[in-house]
């Protein structure tokens, strides 16, 4: 059986960073496990800029932001398996794999950081009435198509949903000569971010149309059509607001899943709100010596906050390894206080933070001239303005350690106030 002080779930940006950083750290012994045929994830189909400038201090393209942890792995000599597949991994961190060129082995890991990513939502998740014809694409599913593979998905497209990824295919579409008739979002507000709303859709005359959903699909063998109608404030379509338009593509933009059916397995604690794993500020699970990080534990909006905190798990799991992390089962918990949806981590263990303590939430509305309160046992102990907030923008809260250190709190709670309420 083989042995690794640390195996990493995942060659994305959240597994290639947490593996470097737990080299760094003084990990000698890493795989890297990736399921795909090449290293960098996602990373390879987003050949848009934008990413790096938080970073490298520099706009890069998605490949070109991969390829800089892929020399960092290279030149660190960290171990990697490609077109391998993981079945199960135990609670005592005993990890089964697949491959082509292994078969079925299991390797026997000191620690293991997740680091899968997520997937997106399909059509069987929305159950809109039609039949199956061809040119209904996830947008990601397009995006590869049209990025990796060198095939044109269609000449007349909607797009449901506008996540990032789906504003960004609305803008390649463009690009590459088609035409998007509309984006349609059944929410109030964008999923993505305002970014990608003006340089993707206001910068190509697309419209965004908020309140608004697909409600059938025409065409057996293709996409000929599809009905488009307003939606209450319960998200159902109002009568008489049907309209047709005409395409032969409908892309989903409607949400990602973190992947996190072997977390489940390996009977980690699931936050149900995220979908991904509890974690502590260290970025361990509630199983002993098991990391995640990444869109596996919650959706980012940016990759260089995936890397930034991945690399606060692969030095989690480097000090675990040479049992320099403090466990603790008591310590402080974090809760969503009102007009917040999430707050990651989960709970804290003040002995192991460094500097500050970094709180990752997402509210659940639009929220002007509002402000961020953080309690402590009901106590504030600070407070962040903020002239816009929406669900589609992380938001991140950076707490002194000097707030915490020394202090008995057991709860952490934040929550939107606005202006009316002061």
């Amino acid at each position: 059986m083989l042995t690794y002080e640390l195996v990493v779930i995942g060659g994305g940006p959240a597994g290639l960073a947490a593996a470097i950083e737990a080299k760094k750290n003084g990990v000698e012994d890493i795989l890297v496990i990736e399921r795909d045929r090449e290293l960098g994830g996602i990373l390879q189909q987003c050949i848009h800029s934008g990413f790096g400038v938080h970073e490298f201090n520099e706009e890069l393209t998605g490949p070109e932001y991969a390829e800089r942890f892929i020399n960092s792995i290279l030149a660190n000599k960290i171990d990697y398996k490609l077109d391998t597949m993981v079945l199960e991994i135990t609670q005592d961190r005993m990890v089964k794999l697949l491959s082509p060129l292994d078969g079925v082995m299991t390797i026997k890991a000191g620690a293991v950081v997740l680091a899968m990513g997520c997937r997106e939502r399909t059509r069987g998740a929305l159950a809109i009435p039609g039949y199956r014809p061809a040119g209904v694409f996830t947008a990601g599913t397009a995006q590869r198509f049209i990025n990796l593979e060198g095939y044109m998905v269609g000449k007349k497209a909607v797009i449901l949903g506008s996540g990032d990824i789906g504003l960004i295919m609305a803008r390649r579409l463009s690009l590459e000569g088609a035409q998007v008739e509309a984006v349609v979002e059944a929410m109030p507000f964008s999923s993505g971010l305002t970014r990608n709303i003006v340089q993707c859709l206001d910068d190509y005359g697309i419209p965004l149309m908020l309140e608004h959903t697909v409600v059938e699909i025409l065409g057996k063998e293709r996409v000929e059509g599809v009905i488009v109608a307003e939606v209450d404030e319960n998200k159902r379509p109002i009568c008489g607001t049907e309209r047709l338009y005409e395409c032969d593509t409908l892309l989903l933009s409607v949400g990602l899943i973190p992947e996190n059916e072997l977390s489940k397995k390996s009977k980690i604690e699931i936050d149900t709100l995220t979908s991904g794993p509890t974690v502590s500020e260290s970025m361990e699970t509630s199983v002993a010596g098991i990391f995640a990080c990444g869109n596996v534990v919650h959706v980012h909006d940016i990759v260089d906050f995936v890397s930034q905190e991945s690399k606060r798990a692969g030095k989690s799991a480097a000090k675990y390894i040479k049992k320099e992390l403090i466990q603790k089962k008591d310590g402080i918990k974090t809760s969503p206080g009102r007009g917040v949806r999430y707050i990651i981590p989960h709970r804290i263990c003040v002995d192991n933070l460094e500097g500050e303590l970094e709180l990752f939430l997402r509210v659940d509305n639009v929220y002007k001239l509002s402000k961020l309160v953080v309690k402590c046992d009901g106590k504030v102990v600070k407070e962040v303005s903020k002239r816009h907030l929406a669900p589609g923008e992380m938001e991140k809260l950076n707490i002194p350690l000097n707030l915490l250190s020394g202090k008995k709190y057991s709860s952490i709670t934040v929550e939107v106030e606005s202006e009316v309420d002061s």
